[in-house]
């Protein structure tokens, strides 16, 4: 499945992301946090979209939808249990589900923590997981509603997947991110370089996502609660790794 995958920066720092199969020529997008430079990808490539997938309810990943709905219809698919604060929804689904895309399974993974009921899209046939506000380039999204436990049971499934799965996230935080993950991991060389790069990227108003999940799980803290470096960096050795996650969690709200 040779999906080409186009990242769309949106707002101030948020990114939606076009899907685009060029043999069936079916197109989705994940999230609409604003419709105009959605437009703007479709309408420069001439593709039509069939779907919209719908991560979670928070208005910078859904307000955009009512605006290219009026210009590109298409079936909206997210989370039956946030249907109720979600847009409209034509196909409702829930963690284990699956759908299909360009002929191609798309599968359904809850990973509560950031929102209730917030959903990840795993695209096997493209090599490719959508998780806006779960995991993030070297972090993960503020727990707004969920529980430490709950994000940190979501980036395990998350970090389960094929090493090779490139992560689409939401959110161009990774500067700031790498920051913190410093502070946490401070003789880890991967993350060292990582950040290093990083700088170089954001120097040049380059996107740092997506990113892979092998990087993140050689460089990204919230993915590293077992590591014994960690865990005595935060006094914890021998701790539940959701403990050592809550830790970590909570110095990021701090920093």
């Amino acid at each position: 499945m040779a999906v080409e995958i186009v990242t769309v920066p949106c707002l101030q720092d948020n990114y939606a992301f076009v899907l685009h199969d060029p043999v069936t020529q079916e197109t989705a997008v994940v999230d609409v946090p604003d419709a105009a430079p959605i437009k703007d990808v479709l309408e420069a490539r001439g593709w039509k979209i069939t779907q919209i997938w719908l991560t979670h309810h928070h208005f910078d990943h859904v307000d955009g939808l009512p605006g290219l709905l009026a210009s590109h219809p298409a079936q909206v698919i997210g989370a039956a249990a946030d249907a109720h604060r979600l847009p409209p929804l034509d196909i409702q689904v829930a963690q284990g589900d699956t759908f299909s895309f360009a002929g191609a399974p798309v599968h359904i993974i809850d990973v509560s923590g950031h929102t209730l009921n917030h959903i990840a899209l795993h695209v096997p046939a493209a090599n490719a997981v959508f998780t806006a506000d779960s995991l993030m380039a070297l972090g993960c999204g503020r727990l707004f509603e969920g529980t430490p436990t709950q994000m940190w049971d979501s980036l395990c499934k998350l970090s389960a997947l094929p090493p090779e799965t490139i992560v689409c996230s939401g959110h161009e935080y990774t500067q700031s991110n790498a920051r913190f993950a410093l502070t946490i991991d401070p003789a880890n060389q991967a993350l060292i370089s990582r950040a290093q790069e990083i700088d170089k990227l954001r120097a040049q108003n380059i996107a740092t996502v997506p990113s892979s999940l092998q990087l993140e799980l050689a460089t990204n803290p919230f993915l590293r609660a077992t590591d014994p470096a960690i865990q005595a960096h935060l006094n914890m050795v021998g701790a539940n790794a959701a403990d050592v996650f809550t830790e970590i969690r909570a110095r990021k709200d701090r920093f």
